[in-house]
């Protein structure tokens, strides 16, 4: 330790002081801020990356999320010349474009022309099979394993990098005080506090801005340590038939953001889909390749079982630990006899198991913002209200970061 040259320390140390030249060399803490390179934690997520292929695969995103379970050239072009509006409706227009490698704007000016309609066809031809080609497409035009690899990847770039122009956050820890943290700040010392607490620099300090010459228990200084909490965050989407398109395809980059920061965080993240049942569901994990996937491979159908969605969730949490669930829905509880009942009766037993619950809104109704007002209050949650085509993955990021400092 150095003592500066104006502390004597041949000084005799009064009683209850301590004689900092014999104290044993402390533990000094350093450390450097780092930029959070999210290119380089993409490269190493999943697989290796080509990045050609993350690019062409945008076009089975648009798939999946508008519920077209394979390419067949032919229908696809019929679909186009019979009514392009209702077709760029159906595939969206990331796909159209992809599809013909035309801008779906010149599609539609000129799709009445003979001339056109052929160059149309051919392109179609060629694009589908240059996906067959590159393993992203089986034979028969349906998705292969690799193409839903690499769709999952494009899903995640494009989050990363709306989050990263955002400037998320760091890592985010609790208020709550723990002996096993990292060291946070410096206080009085107390007779409560360890001894292997106390901050020798910062005692040195303290006694010779108060011009002492010996150290009185009075100028020690403890210090204090910062728990990182452990949050359970549960990702629960609706994916009811009037999520299909941009609603869903935003509801999954919305969760693969969460999912992202949760485990950077090193909390545990889950996934519950519903609709009229339970779709698909991830227990509470550190395993994003697994959270990727699975969101990825969502698709829309059926009607709205709210109340079911958070019974299953409440049984994934099972009563342990710090519990945060996210509903995603656009719709209101369509099943039951007494449908919003039914709902508020779960919210109520989730709430009595001390699960924290936000709720995102996409273009709800005034019968759906009343029952999403009504969940909110119930469980004294917070409620969040987008568009249809908002890319909303930084709220839910702000949400978890609110939570994790509760």
């Amino acid at each position: 330790m150095i003592v500066p040259n104006n502390f004597d320390s041949s000084l005799e140390v009064e009683e209850n002081a301590v004689d900092v030249t014999k104290e044993e060399k402390g533990e000094e803490l350093t450390g450097k801020l780092s930029k959070d390179n999210r290119d380089d934690k993409l490269q190493h997520t999943v697989l290796p990356v080509d990045e050609k292929k993350v690019d062409r695969s945008r076009v089975l995103n648009d798939a999946i999320n508008n519920n077209v379970s394979s390419f067949t050239p032919d229908f696809s072009f019929e679909q186009m010349v019979k009514d392009y509006k209702t077709a760029k409706k159906i595939y969206g227009e990331t796909m159209i474009r992809e599809l013909t490698s035309y801008d779906p704007g010149f599609i539609e000016r000129n799709i009445t022309v003979p001339e056109f309609k052929r160059e149309l066809k051919s392109k179609i031809q060629q694009n589908i099979e240059r996906l067959k080609e590159e393993g992203l497409l089986n034979k028969d035009g349906s998705i292969t394993d690799e193409g839903y690899e690499y769709s999952a990847l494009s899903l995640l770039q494009d989050e990363l990098a709306v989050l990263e122009s955002r400037g998320v956050q760091g890592n985010v820890e609790n208020k709550k005080t723990d002996l096993r943290g990292d060291v946070k700040d410096f206080k009085k010392y107390e007779t409560r506090d360890r001894y292997k607490d106390i901050s020798v620099r910062k005692t040195v300090h303290h006694a010779i801005r108060r011009g002492n010459r010996k150290i009185l228990s009075t100028d020690l200084i403890s210090t204090t340590r910062q728990a990182k909490g452990k949050l359970n965050v549960l990702y629960c989407i609706d994916c009811s038939g009037s999520m299909k398109g941009q609603k869903i395809k935003m509801a999954k980059r919305a969760g693969i953001a969460l999912a992202f920061k949760a485990l950077e965080n090193k909390d545990k993240a889950g996934l519950l889909v519903f609709g009229r049942k339970v779709e698909t569901s991830v227990g509470l994990t550190n395993d994003f390749e697994l959270l990727l996937r699975s969101m990825n491979k969502i698709r829309t159908h059926g009607e709205t079982d709210i109340a079911l969605g958070i019974e299953k969730a409440i049984e994934m949490f099972n009563g342990k630990g710090n519990n945060h669930l996210v509903l995603i829905t656009d719709a209101v509880q369509t099943l039951g006899r007494k449908p919003q009942e039914r709902v508020l009766e779960q919210i109520g037993i989730a709430t009595n198991n001390k699960i924290t619950i936000s709720l995102i809104g996409i273009s709800l109704d005034k019968e759906g913002e009343s029952l999403a007002r009504k969940i909110v209050d119930l469980n004294n949650g917070y409620l969040y209200s987008v568009k249809a085509d908002e890319d909303f993955g930084y709220l839910v990021i702000e949400d978890y970061n609110r939570v994790k400092k509760t």
